[in-house]
């Protein structure tokens, strides 16, 4: 999330310059990444997408404020496009939430 953020803080990005529909890609890509990230953290693969789409949102916002940046709707998007299937691929074979835990047996009747 901090080089998300870092990168979306520059008014220009390492790199060549990224026109649609690469970058789109790019934001996929990060976004499938962090919330692969976040679902193998947590285990829980809605609280990974909720975590990278709001996040995602915010960031958009706080592009919007930099000098040089663009932010839209459509980069969110490929935000939460990618944070759907980093957290699917997380968390795949899984129900996406945690185990119920193991009943402790009482003592036994007599």
């Amino acid at each position: 999330m901090g080089l998300i953020w870092w990168l979306s803080s520059q008014s220009d990005t390492p790199g060549p310059p990224l026109p649609h529909p690469r970058d789109w890609a790019a934001h996929f890509t990060a976004y499938l990444a962090l919330s692969f990230c976040l679902g193998r953290a947590t285990g829980r693969r809605g609280l990974a997408l909720v975590i990278a789409a709001w996040f995602g949102a915010l960031d958009e916002v706080h592009q919007a404020f930099v000098p040089g940046r663009e932010a839209g709707p459509a980069d969110w998007v490929f935000d939460v496009a990618g944070a759907w299937v980093g957290a699917w691929l997380a968390v795949r074979g899984r129900s996406g939430t945690r185990p119920a835990p193991v009943p402790v047996l009482s003592d036994p009747p007599r």
